[in-house]
């Protein structure tokens, strides 16, 4: 079972991982693959919005991708069950996304001040 400082860390690493594959620019080739951006019109604006391109495990891929909560499911597990069966792998992992997390939350709230 984890502890509540492993929690707070896998949590905030979650987070970040979450964030990373949904929406940073340094991932976007890898979600082109996956993804197409659909125009809609929203209180008289138009907004993109990502919707999964093909089918079978293109469009189930690119349906995870378009979704922070479908997103964050799957990064949680993958990276508990990473920290559970490869703790010397993943721990640096987990504690580098979580630290990233913090600092990005950080700048967030230094910027709005």
């Amino acid at each position: 079972m984890l502890g509540g400082f492993e929690w707070l860390l896998l949590a905030l690493a979650v987070g970040r991982f979450t964030r990373l594959m949904v929406e940073d620019e340094i991932t976007a080739p890898i979600r082109e693959q996956f993804l197409t951006w659909k125009e809609e019109e929203e209180e008289g604006e138009t907004v993109l919005y990502p919707h999964p391109k093909g089918t079978g495990i293109q469009y189930w891929i690119g349906a995870l991708l378009a979704c922070y909560w479908c997103s964050s499911i799957w990064a949680a597990i993958f990276l508990y069950f990473g920290f559970v069966l490869f703790p010397t792998i993943f721990i640096p992992i987990i504690i580098i996304l979580s630290a990233a997390w913090v600092a990005a939350i950080i700048e967030t709230g230094l910027r709005k001040w």
